[in-house]
C-alpha cells in the first residue's frame, strides 16, 4: 500500500531512466518491475529486457552468458526448483514424524510422552539456528557444496534416528539432523533469487513454501499408518530413503547458481569438473571472488537490522509458532478427547494437507493478481509492499481457525468441526508464509539468503518456546482461553503488516546502505 504523499512523490518525467543489475530507476525513484512500454522512448530503454510477453522488464537484468543461472532453460530452472523443494520438504517431514511416533517410543523407553516430545523441541529449534549457519556457508563456499554436504550428514543423522536404542540416542540424534536437514528451507530463497527473474519470484516462492507448510503434516500422517502395521523405526527409515532420494536428484540436476553480476563474462571464474563443483573443491579456489569470511558471518546480522525484516520476522514468529505448536502436541490432545488411535491420528492430518494444497492453488494466481492490481493504480510500477496485501485474506481465515480450534476441543465439538478449524488456519498460514517471503525477497534481493533464515529462525524460535508450554498451558486454562489468545496474537501482530504497508518504503531508504 502507498500513502498518498508517496503517490506524489512517484516518478512523472520516465524518459529519466537508469538500469542496474537489481532495479529500474523512474526519476530517481527506485522501482521494481514495470511495464516496458511506459519507458520505451527512454534514451537507455535498449539495455532493457523483456519477458517473453514482451513488457515486463527482467530484473535482474541477464548477462549475454549462456553460464547465467538466469539464462538457463525453463525446464533447467525448475528442476532445480522441483530439487530445493523437495529437500526443503524434509525437515518439517522428520520433525512432524516424530510428533507421532513419540506414542510407542513413551511405551518402550517407560517415560512421558511429553518427556520424548523434549526431542521434538530440539529438533525444532535446530531447524532455525542451522538456517543462519546456512547462509553463511552459502555466500562463502558456495551453493552447491553447501547443499551436497548438509545433505550428506541430514541423511547419516536421519538413519541415526531410524536406529536409536535410547532415548538419548534418540535425541542427539534428532537435533543433529535438524541442524543438517534445514540446508533448502533456511536458505531456499536464494536459488529462487539466482535463477529466477523477479516477476516470478512470487509464484515460484509459492511452490517453495507448499512444501514446507506441507511437510509436518504428511510426517505425521504417513509415521501413523506405518507404526500401525510395524515398528516406529520404520517411519524414520521412510524419512532416510527419502533424504537419500534428494541427494541423488542434487547430484543429477542441481548447479552452482551463483553467478557475480558484478563481473564480466570473460572475468567470471572457470567452471570446472562438475564432481569438483559439487564437492565444493571447484569454489573454494576462487573463494577470492567472493566475499571473505567474516563478510559472510557479518551479512545475516546486517539484515536483521533492517527495520522491514526485523519487523517481518516478529510478525512470522507470532504468527506461525501456534502451526508448530499444534502440530507437535496434537496427540496429545485428540487421543484423550475423541479417543483416537494412531490410524484416526493419522487420518486428521488429512485437513491440514488438504488447506495447505488449496492454499498453494490459490495463491498461485492471487498473489501475481495483487501484484498486477498494484500496478493498476500505480502507472505500471512495483513496490515490494504489494506483496503483503495477500495478508489482509489471510488474517481471517488464522484467527477464526484458532479460535474455533480452542473451542472444538474444550467443549467437545465433532471431530469434523475440528480438522475444518485447524484447515482454515493451515490455510491462512499458506497465503500469509508466501506474502512475507515475497515481501522481503523483493526489498532485499542482494541478501536472499539471510532474509529466508531469519524468517524461518523466526518460525521456528516460536514454534520452539510454544511446544514447551503448550499443553501446560491448555490444561492450566482451558483450550478456549489459550487458543483464544492465540487467535488475539495473531489479529495484534497483524498491525505490523499495517505499519510496513504505510511505511515501508520510507523504513527501507532510511536503512538502506
Amino acid at each position: 500500500m502507498t500513502t498518498p504523499t508517496e503517490r506524489k512523490q512517484a516518478p512523472t518525467h520516465l524518459e529519466d531512466v537508469a538500469t542496474t543489475n537489481q532495479h529500474v530507476m523512474l526519476g530517481g525513484t527506485e522501482v521494481h518491475f514495470v511495464d516496458a512500454s511506459m519507458i520505451e522512448k527512454a534514451s537507455c530503454a535498449h539495455e532493457l529486457k523483456t519477458a517473453s510477453d514482451g513488457k515486463t522488464v527482467l530484473i535482474p537484468r541477464p548477462s549475454d552468458d549462456l553460464a547465467d543461472p538466469l539464462n538457463w532453460s525453463q525446464l533447467r530452472k525448475c528442476l532445480v526448483l522441483l530439487v530445493i523443494s523437495c529437500t526443503a520438504f524434509l525437515p518439517d517431514y522428520g520433525s512432524g514424524t516424530g510428533a507421532v511416533t513419540l506414542i510407542p517410543q513413551a511405551k518402550e523407553w517407560g517415560l512421558s510422552e511429553d518427556t520424548v516430545n523434549h526431542s521434538q523441541v530440539g529438533n525444532v529449534f535446530m531447524l532455525g539456528a542451522g538456517g543462519l549457519v546456512v547462509t553463511v556457508l552459502t555466500s562463502y563456499f558456495g551453493r552447491l557444496p553447501t547443499l551436497f554436504w548438509f545433505l550428506v550428514l541430514a541423511l547419516w543423522t536421519a538413519a541415526w534416528c531410524a536406529g536409536s536404542r535410547t532415548f538419548d540416542q534418540f535425541m542427539a540424534a534428532r537435533i543433529l539432523n535438524g541442524f543438517f536437514s534445514t540446508v533448502a528451507q533456511g536458505g531456499g530463497m536464494i536459488y529462487i533469487q539466482d535463477i529466477f527473474f523477479l516477476h516470478e519470484h512470487a509464484r515460484m516462492i509459492n511452490v517453495w513454501s507448499g512444501a514446507i507448510i506441507l511437510s509436518p503434516y504428511l510426517g505425521p500422517l504417513i509415521a501413523a499408518f506405518i507404526i500401525n502395521t510395524t515398528k516406529w523405526q520404520w517411519a524414520f527409515g521412510i524419512y532416510t530413503i527419502e533424504t537419500g532420494l534428494c541427494i541423488l536428484m542434487t547430484v543429477l540436476f542441481v548447479d552452482e547458481t551463483f553467478y557475480d553480476r558484478d563481473l564480466g563474462a570473460a572475468q567470471q571464474p572457470m567452471k570446472g569438473s562438475r564432481v569438483l563443483r559439487l564437492v565444493g573443491i571447484e569454489q573454494f579456489r576462487n573463494r577470492h571472488l567472493r566475499q571473505t569470511l567474516a563478510t559472510a558471518v557479518m551479512r545475516p546480522l546486517k539484515i536483521i537490522s533492517k527495520p522491514t525484516v526485523f519487523l517481518s520476522s516478529i510478525y512470522y514468529c507470532f504468527t506461525l509458532a501456534w502451526a508448530v505448536g499444534i502440530n507437535t502436541t496434537l496427540s496429545i490432545f485428540l487421543g484423550p478427547l475423541y479417543g483416537f488411535g494412531l490410524k484416526q491420528i493419522g487420518f486428521f492430518y488429512f485437513s491440514p494437507v488438504i488447506a495447505a494444497l488449496i492454499g498453494e492453488l490459490v495463491g498461485h494466481w492471487l498473489h501475481d493478481a495483487a501484484a498486477k492490481y498494484y500496478m493498476q493504480r500505480h502507472r505500471g510500477q512495483f513496490e515490494p509492499e504489494a506483496r503483503l496485501q495477500v495478508i489482509w485474506c489471510a488474517t481471517p481465515f488464522m484467527i477464526t481457525g484458532l479460535a474455533l480450534f480452542g473451542f472444538c476441543l474444550e467443549r467437545k465439538y465433532h471431530y469434523m468441526v475440528t480438522a475444518i478449524a485447524w484447515g482454515l488456519y493451515v490455510f491462512g498460514v499458506m497465503i500469509a508464509t508466501v506474502g512475507i517471503n515475497a515481501y522481503n525477497l523483493d526489498s532485499y534481493p542482494e541478501a536472499s539468503g539471510e532474509v529466508t533464515a531469519w524468517i524461518n529462525m523466526a518460525r521456528t524460535t516460536g514454534g520452539f518456546i510454544v511446544s514447551y508450554f503448550q499443553v501446560k498451558w491448555a490444561q492450566s486454562v482451558g483450550t478456549e482461553v489459550s487458543f483464544g489468545t492465540q487467535a488475539g496474537i495473531v489479529g495484534a501482530m497483524f498491525s505490523l503488516v499495517v505499519i510496513m504497508q504505510l511505511w515501508g518504503k520510507k523504513m527501507r531508504d532510511w536503512a538502506r546502505d
